[in-house]
C-alpha cells in the first residue's frame, strides 16, 4: 500500500462500504436517501465548531478541491481561536469563512449541510442533537457523549432525523485495522477471547484552580453551555477542563481510551459487558490541581468468556508495551498487536508471521492528532453524505464503544464494581445509575425524541 496521502484516502473511501461490524444496516440503507438531498457531485457546505487542537486534522480533505467542500463557518467561544484559525486557513482555502462564537447561529443557517464538532466533551451530544434536529449531518469527535444517557439520545436523534453522524474514532478508517479485523473474524488467530487496550502518556503537573475573571475574548457563558453555571477558574478553558472535575470532561477514558477500546470491542465482536471492575487513582504529582484519576486498570467481562482489559497511565511514561498506545488481541491460535501504524501478527510461539505497518500514518500521542487516518475518516463522512459509502464509524456503533468508558468512569467514581445487562447496557447498581445522566443548566437539556 502506498503511503502517499492521496492514494491512501482514495483507497480508504473505496474500501469503506460494508466494513464496520454490524453497523451497515440503518446507515447504509439511508445512504441512498442522502444522495437525494445532496447529489454525488454537489458541493457540501460545512462549519467547524471548536478551533483548538483538533480542527486542523480536517483541513486537508476540506481544502482538497476534488472533495468539493465549502467551509462556511469557523465557530469557537474564544476570539483568539477564531482569529488564529482565520489566519491559518487564509492560504489554504479559496473562500473566507465567517467567524462566529455561537454555534446556535450556525445551526440556524439553512445553507449549512454538516457540522464538525470538536468542542469540550460536555458540548458534544447537546450540540449534535441540536444540529440533527436542524437537518445537519454531524462529524462528532470522541467522546461522542458525556454520559450514558447522552449516547442513547444521540442514537435516537440519528434514527429520527436520518442524518449522517460519524464518530471521530478515526482508526476505524485504517486500511490495516480493517484488514486485520476482517482476518480475526475469519479465524486467523482462532477463537478470540481477550484484548488488552492501553495508553501511556507523560502528562505533567496541572495548576490548581483559582477563581479569576475569564480571559479576554472568552464567552464563558457559552463555554459552559449545557453545564451548570459556576465561576471561572484560571486555566480551565485551554485543555485543563479535562482534569478539573466532571462538569466538562470525561477524564482519560473519554479522552483517549475510546479509541483502543473501540478496536478491542470490534475485534472481539462483543457489545455490552456483563461485569465491570475498576482500580483507579491519582498516583503522580499528588499535590497538583489534577482532580481525576491519572491511572486506571479496568476489566470488562463479556459473555462467552471474553474479556477486555484497559491499562491506562496518563502521567507515567514507562513504555510497558513497546508503544504509547494500541490493542493486543489474543486468540486460541495466536495473537496480534494493532495500533494506528498497522498490525503485527504472531503465532502461539510468539513468532512474528505477518505485519502491515506504515509508521507515522497518524499521530499517536500528540495533542490533537491528525494525519492520513483523520483525512480518510473525513472523506468517508463526505462520501456517506453523498450516498457513495457507508460510514466507517456510525454513531450507533460508536455509542456502544463509548459506553465502556462511561462504565469505567462510573465504577471509579462510586468505587465499586457492578453487573451490566448485556442486552440493554443498563447497570445493576443503584449508585451507579445515579450517574447515568448529569445535571444540566436549565434550558439546555437534551429533549427525548
Amino acid at each position: 500500500m502506498s503511503s502517499n496521502r492521496r492514494d491512501f484516502i482514495k483507497k480508504a473511501a473505496i474500501s469503506a462500504v460494508g466494513v464496520t461490524l454490524g453497523s451497515v444496516s440503518a446507515n447504509a440503507m439511508s445512504a441512498k436517501s442522502y444522495s437525494k438531498i445532496i447529489g454525488a457531485n454537489d458541493r457540501i457546505h460545512i462549519a467547524i465548531q471548536g478551533l483548538g487542537r483538533r480542527y486542523g486534522a480536517y483541513i486537508p480533505p476540506i481544502a482538497d478541491k476534488k472533495n468539493n467542500i465549502e467551509l462556511l463557518y469557523l465557530c469557537d467561544v474564544m476570539k483568539s481561536q477564531r482569529d488564529k484559525a482565520a489566519v491559518n486557513l487564509s492560504t489554504k482555502l479559496s473562500n473566507k469563512p465567517k467567524l462566529e462564537n455561537d454555534i446556535r447561529k450556525v445551526i440556524n443557517d439553512k445553507q449549512v449541510d454538516a457540522i464538525f464538532m470538536a468542542t469540550p466533551d460536555h458540548w458534544h451530544a447537546p450540540g449534535a442533537c441540536m444540529a440533527m434536529q436542524a437537518g445537519k449531518h454531524v462529524f462528532l469527535e470522541k467522546p461522542c457523549s458525556h454520559n450514558p444517557q447522552e449516547g442513547e439520545l444521540l442514537v435516537a436523534y440519528q434514527k429520527k432525523y436520518n442524518k449522517v453522524v460519524q464518530m471521530g474514532n478515526q482508526q476505524r478508517s485504517s486500511l490495516q485495522s480493517q484488514e486485520i479485523i476482517k482476518d480475526i473474524h475469519a479465524g486467523v488467530i482462532g477463537d478470540v477471547y481477550n484484548a488488552i487496550a492501553f495508553y501511556t502518556s507523560k502528562r505533567g503537573p496541572v495548576p490548581h484552580q483559582t477563581k479569576t475573571a475569564p480571559p479576554e475574548g472568552l464567552d464563558w457563558e457559552l463555554f459552559q453551555g449545557p453545564a451548570p453555571r459556576r465561576d471561572y477558574t484560571d486555566n480551565t478553558w485551554d485543555y485543563n477542563w479535562h482534569w478539573y472535575g466532571w462538569d466538562y470532561g470525561t477524564a482519560e477514558m473519554g479522552n483517549n481510551a475510546t479509541h483502543e477500546l473501540d478496536i478491542a470491542r470490534w475485534a472481539l465482536g462483543v457489545k455490552y459487558p456483563e461485569h465491570v471492575n475498576v482500580n483507579a487513582g491519582k498516583f503522580q504529582y499528588k499535590d497538583d490541581g489534577w482532580e481525576m484519576y491519572d491511572t486506571m486498570d479496568a476489566t470488562f467481562r463479556f459473555a462467552d468468556n471474553k474479556t477486555i482489559h484497559w491499562d491506562g497511565r496518563s502521567r507515567n511514561g514507562f513504555d510497558k508495551y513497546g508503544a504509547g498506545r494500541g490493542t493486543l488481541i489474543y486468540g486460541s491460535e495466536g495473537s496480534t498487536m494493532i495500533n494506528r501504524d498497522g498490525y503485527k501478527l504472531y503465532n502461539l510461539k510468539g513468532e512474528l508471521i505477518k505485519e502491515n505497518m506504515v509508521p507515522g500514518i497518524e499521530d499517536g500521542n500528540a495533542l490533537g492528532g491528525g494525519g492520513q487516518l483523520s483525512a480518510a475518516h473525513t472523506v468517508n463522512f463526505f462520501d456517506a453524505i453523498r450516498g457513495k459509502a457507508a460510514l466507517t464509524s456510525p454513531i450507533d456503533e460508536g455509542a456502544i464503544s463509548q459506553m465502556l468508558t462511561h462504565y469505567a468512569n462510573i465504577a471509579s467514581r462510586i468505587d465499586d464494581s457492578f453487573e451490566v445487562d448485556e442486552t440493554t447496557g443498563r447497570i445493576y447498581n443503584r449508585e451507579a445509575m445515579k450517574l447515568w445522566s448529569r445535571t444540566y443548566e436549565p434550558g439546555w437539556e437534551i429533549k427525548p425524541v
